[in-house]
């Protein structure tokens, strides 16, 4: 190939690796593997420019299911691990991927921290308001009244996480709503969460029909999200509380520097070593 020649620019298929999805039929997280595909071709974003980064959970199976960098940690701590990556290679698109009980459950503190620092990240919670994975338990997101588990026979019983409500009280510059059942949509915010330079919080709706069958339901249940989308953070919060929590689209966004370690404060592990030596 000639210094003049240039590889042919990649498709969405290309970005998704040749591992077949093991999630049940039905599931919602199958568009937004597909949005996150075309996202990365509308970007022309290289594969070796990009790093996927989850925790545990039906959702976290992605960095598996895309031809890119992928980093499948432990349960809850995906953003503690992207940014760690983020910190250490800048010049790095760094996804984080996760679901309701591994992003506001076990991984809640470290979601509380990701948005107040505002690394120039991307996080997409696919949000199916249950524990697939583990057979059907609530999770935070789950409303207090929702009795048909087993292993909940009585509900939760307390107040649902508003994910998008602890984000804007956290700092984070980009918050969007999304739904596995309009992928275009989906797409075109994934697009702009991953331009936006800062912490980019996406919450995708993501239906389990296999635990959660009313979710076919959801369909007719979203909607456009009314409020004006502004930067001002007092306003956005006030149509939070407004919204019947099934609204889609842009919430907020502003723009803030983000926060990146200088190279010089990342040393190597050999002289770390050195400073714990007796």
């Amino acid at each position: 190939m000639t210094e003049t020649q240039t590889q042919p620019a990649l498709k969405a298929k290309d970005y998704k690796s040749d591992i077949k999805p093991v999630w049940c039929p039905g599931s919602g997280h199958f568009a937004v593997l597909s949005a996150l595909s075309k996202a990365l071709a509308h970007l022309a974003l290289k594969r070796e420019d990009v790093a996927m980064v989850s925790g545990i959970g039906c959702s976290s199976r992605l960095p598996a299911y895309t031809e890119v960098y992928g980093f499948h940690g432990v349960h809850g701590r995906a953003l503690a691990v992207a940014g760690g990556l983020k910190a250490a290679r800048p010049d790095l698109t760094v996804i984080a991927a996760g679901g309701d009980g591994d992003g506001f459950s076990i991984g809640g503190n470290h979601f509380l921290h990701a948005c107040r620092r505002n690394m120039d990240i991307t996080y997409i919670v696919m949000d199916n308001e249950v524990y697939g994975m583990t057979k059907g338990q609530a999770s935070p997101t789950t409303s207090p009244d929702w009795s048909a588990s087993k292993l909940t026979p009585h509900g939760p019983g307390v107040p649902s996480f508003n994910p998008a409500a602890i984000a804007l009280a956290s700092g984070a510059t980009f918050i969007a709503r999304g739904f596995s059942g309009d992928p275009n949509k989906l797409t075109q915010m994934i697009v702009e969460g991953i331009q936006h330079k800062g912490f980019s919080f996406i919450h995708v709706f993501s239906p389990c029909t296999t635990f959660r069958p009313e979710q076919k339901g959801w369909k007719k249940q979203v909607h456009e999200y009314a409020e004006e989308v502004t930067a001002n953070p007092v306003k956005t919060a006030q149509g939070l509380q407004a919204d019947d929590g099934m609204g889609t689209g842009l919430i907020y966004r502003t723009e803030l520097p983000p926060w990146q370690p200088a190279y010089d404060a990342i040393c190597e592990p050999s002289a770390l070593e050195k400073e714990f030596q007796v």
